[in-house]
């Protein structure tokens, strides 16, 4: 039995100590997630510091405080799903797959292309304009969608049924993942078609079902990039031999791996890395670890990995430990999304999987990016209450709105 009090009223709860066990992983996760952040702020001021303007970016201060202020975003994010509750929010989440697929075919229809792909809305506010990236979005729709739909259909999830099943379920991811290709957005699709098959894997789907559509999607793939897309084609082949193509296809990540080879176990010191000036593209987005490695060293670059794998220990505890199927599934989804981004991010820097476009989760520059790891970090944590205090919610919720009713009450009398 546990005596919480809030606001000046007791009350009393009975937490199972397993269950209890969550209130710790979510602190772990908060304290990590802010520790990443605060470490990603950082090495965005050190990344941008060097002041040489380019046309048409945003550097310097202004690139350090446009992540400032979507990192306040995304923690207004975080709180307000967290205050509703996944499971409510999930019962939106039709809609919010809907309003997925607009955002997206707004952005690869209406947006103009920027390297290729088109993948951003842009839209301007006063004294400030903004860049949202649609397929972030997407990624909470289908988690908060998936995990619903799975832990409604468990008992039937092998069954090809066009009413139950997996067939309905897949089919609306597979609308979503459709309008992400339709931007040329080739990592985000495989890196929500991964999670979508790891959700359907632990909800109890058979191996056999998910592997006919990868062995048959993936040489045609393979087909189309090699014939009809020569620029993806050679981030697959060049990252092989980088020092054949450094002056070519390989520039960046040849750049990247000089820029961790140079930093030695120590670094060269804050602000001070000489890769980021001019050699190294987008060094405060895609590559940021590059440049911790050259002034960090590799023991802070191992540091960032071991921050990583402390954010999946305490998001698998809070997923594992869920009193719901579907708490535990979105647990699942949600870690699954931002490891595979880290990983596939950690994997590109160091040339050992082929170059793309995949921020680094908390670190890179990126708003929507941010957005969408704060608010996934506010569905764990709302996972996690939720386990260990059902009734946490609803006692605040009847305690606010009986301070209410005694303020109307001195109002008027």
């Amino acid at each position: 039995m546990k005596n919480i009090h809030i606001s000046g009223s007791h009350y009393e709860i009975e937490i199972n100590p397993h269950e209890e066990q969550s209130l710790f992983y979510a602190g772990g996760l908060i304290i990590t997630v802010t520790i990443i952040m605060l470490f990603g702020l950082t090495m965005l001021y050190s990344t941008s510091s060097y002041g040489i303007e380019r046309p048409g970016s945003i550097v310097g201060a202004r690139l350090f405080y446009s992540q400032l202020v979507w990192a306040f975003i995304g923690l207004c994010g975080g709180i307000t799903v967290f205050s509703i509750g996944y499971q409510r929010l999930a019962k939106w989440s039709v809609l919010l797959m809907i309003a997925s697929v607009i955002l997206l075919l707004i952005a690869a229809i209406f947006m103009p292309d920027i390297k290729g792909a088109h993948r951003w809305i842009k839209f301007r506010l006063p004294g400030f304009s903004m860049s949202l990236q649609p397929s972030e979005f997407a990624k909470i729709a289908i988690a908060l969608f998936l995990s619903k739909y799975c832990a409604e259909n468990i008992r039937c999830i092998n069954k090809w049924s066009l009413k139950r099943g997996f067939l309905p379920g897949a089919t609306m991811c597979g609308v979503v993942i459709a309008t992400v290709i339709l931007g040329k957005d080739l990592g985000t699709t495989l890196l929500l078609a991964a999670t979508c098959a790891i959700v359907f894997f632990v909800a109890g789907m058979r191996l056999l079902y998910l592997l006919i559509p990868t062995v048959t999607v993936l040489p045609g793939l393979w087909y189309y990039l090699k014939n009809y897309d020569p620029e993806r084609w050679s981030r697959l082949t060049s990252f092989l031999h980088p020092e054949l193509l450094q002056q070519n296809d390989a520039y960046q990540l040849w750049n990247s791996i000089l820029a961790l080879g140079s930093g030695g176990w120590f670094g060269v010191g804050f602000t001070e890395s000489r890769l980021k000036a001019k050699y190294l593209p987008e060094a405060h987005t895609d590559f940021i670890l590059s440049i911790v490695g050259e002034e960090l060293g590799l023991i802070s670059t191992i540091l960032v990995i071991t921050a990583y794998l402390a954010f999946m220990f305490f998001a698998l505890r809070i997923s594992l430990n869920a009193k719901t199927r579907q708490g535990m599934l979105l647990g699942i989804a949600i870690t699954t999304v931002i490891m595979l981004q880290a990983f596939i991010n950690i994997g590109v820097v160091t040339g050992s999987l082929p170059t793309k476009g995949m921020p680094a989760p908390l670190i890179s520059y990126g708003g929507s990016n941010l957005l969408m790891c704060l608010v996934g970090v506010g569905l764990l944590v709302s996972i996690a209450i939720e386990t260990a205090l059902p009734n946490f919610r609803q006692e605040l919720l009847n305690n606010i709105w009986q301070r209410i009713s005694a303020i109307k009450q001195k109002i008027t009398g």
